[in-house]
C-alpha cells in the first residue's frame, strides 16, 4: 500500500513540475466580435472571410478595414527552478519534517495478524483447581 501510494505521489509531483515549467500559446480567431476558432500551440483556423490585400497602385489607394482578428495569448512557464536539498534547511525545520514524517507513517502501521505478543512467556503452573477452591460452579 505504501509503495503504490509513494509511486502515485511521485508521478503526480513530476506532472506538477512539468506543467509549471511548460509554456504554451493560445491562438484565437475572431470574426467581428464572435470567437470562431481557438487553438493551442498552432495558428487558429481562419473563418474564410479574411480580406486579401490587393496590390497598391500609386494613383489611388483605398484601405478597407478587415473584420477578422487573430489574438495570440502566451502562457509562460517558470524559467528557473530552485533546487534545495534537505541539508540546506535550518535545523529546526529538519527536525519538524523528520518528526512529521515519522508520526505520519506510523499512523498507517498496524500490528500484524501473525504476531503473538505473549509467545515468550510460560503459562502459570496449576497447583490446585481454582474453581473448586473458590466454589464457583456453572449450572
Amino acid at each position: 500500500m505504501k509503495k503504490t501510494f509513494g509511486k502515485i505521489a511521485s508521478i503526480l509531483m513530476s506532472f506538477v513540475v512539468l506543467l509549471s515549467t511548460m509554456s504554451f500559446t493560445i491562438n484565437s480567431h475572431f470574426c467581428g466580435d464572435m470567437l470562431v476558432a481557438t487553438s493551442y500551440f498552432v495558428k487558429a483556423e481562419s473563418c474564410g472571410m479574411d480580406m486579401q490585400q490587393e496590390k497598391r497602385s500609386d494613383e489611388c489607394s483605398v484601405i478597407k478595414k478587415d473584420c477578422c482578428q487573430d489574438v495570440a495569448s502566451v502562457v509562460e512557464g517558470q524559467d528557473t527552478l530552485k533546487l534545495t536539498s534537505f541539508d540546506q534547511l535550518p535545523f529546526d525545520q529538519q527536525v519538524f519534517i523528520a518528526s512529521f514524517y515519522y508520526s505520519y507513517i506510523n499512523l498507517f502501521e498496524g500490528i500484524h495478524d501473525k504476531v503473538i505478543p505473549f509467545k515468550d512467556y510460560t503459562p502459570p503452573l496449576v497447583v490446585k483447581d481454582i474453581h473448586v477452591l473458590d466454589e464457583v460452579y456453572l449450572i
